[in-house]
Parts: C-alpha cells; sequence; structure tokens
C-alpha cells in the first residue's frame, strides 16, 4: 500500500558512490539494475569524487576531504543511509521491510557507498542509519553492484514480484 503512494509523494532514492569504477562489468550491471529500478521509483546515481592516495596524503585526510564533497551532496532533510561492514545486517525481506518503512516517512532517502577507506567520522555522524551488506569485506567498486542488485530486489519484495525466490 505504502509503495503505491511513492509517485503521489514523488519520492526518490538517490544513490552516491565515491569513485568512479574501472571495471566494466561493475558498470554494466549496474546499469541494468538502475534501469529496472527506475521502472517503480525515481532514481538517481551520483560519483563523488575521490581523492587519490599520492603517498603524501594520510587515509583520515583521504577520508575527509571525500566525506566533505559528499556532505554537500546531502540536504539536511535527507534520511542518509551508509553502507558499511560495521552497520546492521538485514535479509533481503527485512531490507524491503526497512525500504517499506522508509517510504512512509516521506523524506528524501539518500543510499551511499565509501570509498576505497570508508567513510569519514563527519559522514558517520550525519548519517540516519548504516547497514551491512555482509561480516566480509568486498572492494567499494563491488559493493555499489551488490547495493544496486538489493534495490531492485527489495523493490520487487515489495511489490510482491517473483524476482525474489526466499
Amino acid at each position: 500500500m505504502i509503495f503505491l503512494m511513492l509517485c503521489k509523494f514523488q519520492m526518490k532514492i538517490r544513490l552516491i558512490h565515491t569513485g568512479k569504477t574501472r571495471f566494466t562489468y561493475v558498470e554494466k550491471g549496474c546499469d541494468d539494475y538502475y534501469s529496472r529500478i527506475k521502472r517503480y521509483i525515481p532514481f538517481q546515481e551520483i560519483i563523488n569524487k575521490d581523492i587519490k592516495n599520492t603517498g603524501h596524503t594520510g587515509i583520515e585526510e583521504i577520508k575527509r576531504k571525500e566525506g566533505e564533497q559528499l556532505l554537500k551532496l546531502i540536504q539536511p532533510s535527507d534520511y542518509l543511509v551508509l553502507f558499511d561492514c560495521k552497520g546492521v545486517s538485514h535479509s533481503s525481506e527485512s531490507f524491503a521491510d526497512f525500504l517499506d518503512n522508509l517510504f512512509m516517512k516521506g523524506q528524501s532517502l539518500i543510499f551511499a557507498t565509501g570509498g576505497a577507506y570508508g567513510f569519514s567520522e563527519e559522514v558517520y555522524n550525519r548519517s540516519n542509519y548504516t547497514l551491512s551488506l555482509s561480516k566480509m569485506t568486498f572492494s567499494h567498486q563491488l559493493v555499489r553492484l551488490l547495493v544496486a542488485e538489493q534495490l531492485y530486489r527489495a523493490l520487487t519484495i515489495i511489490k510482491g514480484e517473483p524476482y525474489h525466490h526466499a
């Protein structure tokens, strides 16, 4: 029921990644899932420029600079969800419930994946929720494909469509 009201409220999901992917298969896979997601809800992918480690810049400084850029893309009213290994784990079904509950709040939803070194403390402090895809560590390149697939899966679960077979 809530999902049917999305169009009425013009809800939208924005997904912010830090850094471009250099893997064609990741880019093609993401593009496929993004086109599927757009059938359900307005969706936008944003690429936040990553800071290169030149050897003179420490990891904390890289995270700080990337975090500053990320925070400029977010409005105070946005609901920010970070994907991070320190976050809460969900099954696909509970992630769909989580997403459906966020739709009820009517806030703009922003999901963010960090760069190679993760997020700055300022980004963690600004976030509303932190999700974990797994206790395992994945490359920040691969995470973007996993997130795209899980967002699509959650939308099909909410709509009761057969993509998800549990």
